[in-house]
């Protein structure tokens, strides 16, 4: 039964969480962008505190490795490369867009969709009509990969034309604005700490494990956003 350390900076909200077997034991969130560096650190103490479970019992510790806000990701796999070096346990690293996808993903009911025809996009705030995106079907299989998109009127039209897709994260509004397809489902959804949890025992389970000393980033490209970050 393995214990993960949980630590999410990527984007303006931050949470870490201590899960067993993707269920969480305890989390802790907050909602301001700029205090990441100041609330991961205490943050994972008062989980220790609260749950009973010393550093040392966890088996990996888990980030969300990006997009995302470059001081935001810094942030966090400092903290988690940290904690990994100290106690030499192995660290997993976990692509924003598929912690967003694997949100919008558990927000839609089974029944309500048949799971061929319906695809997940992540859209993540970037600079002007700039976001980072990808888009995945219901088993989290990159249909488009990680990249950096400028939106326009006639984004995502081939695949919109043949599946529904459900647009989520903190820059879908762009597109809503723009967008008005048939196929096109918006989401106002949030993804939070847990859903990082539930990717990190996957990744667990098949020993999905990062270099530690070479880890770095998913930037995907430099990330300017709005906040100044």
């Amino acid at each position: 039964m393995a214990v993960l350390l949980n630590i999410d900076t990527a984007m303006e909200y931050a949470g870490v969480c201590l899960s067993r077997d993707g269920n969480v034991l305890q989390l802790l969130e907050s909602p301001e962008q700029k205090n990441h560096a100041a609330f991961v650190q205490p943050a994972i103490q008062q989980l220790v505190s609260e749950t009973g479970c010393q550093l040392t019992d966890i088996d990996a510790v888990a980030v969300t490795a990006g997009p995302g806000s470059y001081t935001g990701l810094r942030v966090g796999l400092a903290s988690a490369k940290g904690i990994c070096y100290a106690l030499n346990k192995p660290l997993i690293l976990i692509n924003t867009l598929e912690v967003i996808a694997n949100n919008a993903i558990r927000n839609h009911q089974p029944q309500t969709f048949n799971h061929t025809s319906i695809l997940f996009c992540p859209l993540i705030d970037a600079r002007r009509m700039e976001v980072f995106t990808a888009v995945y079907d219901a088993s989290l299989t990159a249909i488009m990969p990680p990249q950096a998109m400028i939106l326009d009127a006639h984004a995502f039209e081939s695949l919109l034309d043949r599946y529904q897709i459900v647009f989520s994260g903190s820059g879908h509004h762009k597109l809503k604005g723009m967008l008005s397809h048939h196929n096109a489902i918006f989401s106002t959804a949030r993804h939070h700490v847990t859903d990082l949890a539930m990717l990190a025992r996957k990744a667990f389970e098949v020993q999905q494990f990062a270099n530690l000393a070479y880890s770095e980033p998913l930037y995907v490209k430099e990330f300017f956003h709005p906040s100044g970050s």
